[in-house]
């Protein structure tokens, strides 16, 4: 029994990554081949690289990723910024009605962000921020996944660490910058890897948020390319979709150890 569970367990495990990268390896063929013949899962049919500079070309990609790398960045520190106060202070100060703002943090995790779309728009189009980047971060700065998750972080610092700091003088903005936020660095960069792979490929807000190629991300941009009056190149696509998730993909194959580290450091599953 055991020497079949051996057996089975790796072969099983092979199966669900296979199941699991499959789209990728599909997107890969897809973007090496002609579009007539992307679809044609052959080994006779002829690749190259023509695909990437039609990509390229179709729409102005090199201002696309700018503008994902731009609102991902905005959107990221002003989120670790915030998450980071409204944790301290629901982790370790004192005040009347702490349970119940906690409460709504976490109310607001149940709340679907599309179901909010039309009240947003309408926010940041009085704050005449609409094609603007910070129009397209500004529902998602107070992420209460990143202050649940940097509370229940700050919550295993040990009090006497704080009493320590607070002896050599130091005031609640250095303790938090000294002694919290330095011990929390594995949960800051695994809410970072959390918040940038969704934000990156976050497509219908910025759709609803963005008008013209000024501020529009690589997502909203990939639509030119399935546009049905345009007809649809499935080689071209895939090279365009390549190009847009390649940057993560790289970022993982070449950091995977450190990620995995800090997921399993700040007990994300």
């Amino acid at each position: 029994m055991n020497f079949l569970r051996h057996a089975l367990m790796p072969a099983a495990a092979l199966v669900a990554g296979l199941l699991w990268i499959s789209p990728l390896l599909l997107l890969c063929w897809g973007a090496f081949h002609p579009g007539g013949e992307a679809m044609r899962l052959s080994l006779q049919t002829p690749w190259g690289l023509a695909n990437f500079p039609q990509a390229w070309n179709v729409a102005p990609f090199a201002r696309y990723l700018l503008n994902t790398v731009a609102i991902v960045t905005l959107l990221l520190v002003l989120q670790l910024t915030v998450c980071t106060l409204a944790a301290f202070a629901l982790a370790r100060m004192r005040f009347a009605g702490r349970s119940f703002v906690f409460g709504l943090v976490l109310l607001q995790l149940m709340v679907m962000p599309e179901v909010l779309i039309a009240e947003n728009y309408l926010t940041i189009a009085r704050l005449g921020q609409v094609d603007a980047y910070l129009g397209v971060a500004l529902p998602y700065i107070a992420s209460a996944f990143g202050i649940f998750l940097l509370r229940q972080t700050f919550m295993t610092v040990p009090q006497e660490l704080e009493d320590a700091a607070r002896i050599e003088g130091l005031g609640r903005l250095g303790i938090l910058l000294k002694v919290y936020v330095p011990l929390a660095r594995p949960t800051y960069l695994a809410y970072a890897l959390v918040s940038i792979s969704y934000h990156w490929n976050n497509f219908l807000w910025p759709l609803v948020a963005t008008q013209t190629e000024a501020s529009r991300p690589v997502t909203v941009g990939m639509a030119l390319f399935a546009a049905p009056e345009t007809g649809v190149d499935w080689g071209v696509l895939s090279a365009g979709t390549l190009l847009c998730v390649g940057p993560l993909v790289l970022a993982f194959l070449l950091f995977q150890r450190q990620f995995m580290q800090s997921f399993m450091q700040a007990g994300v599953k």
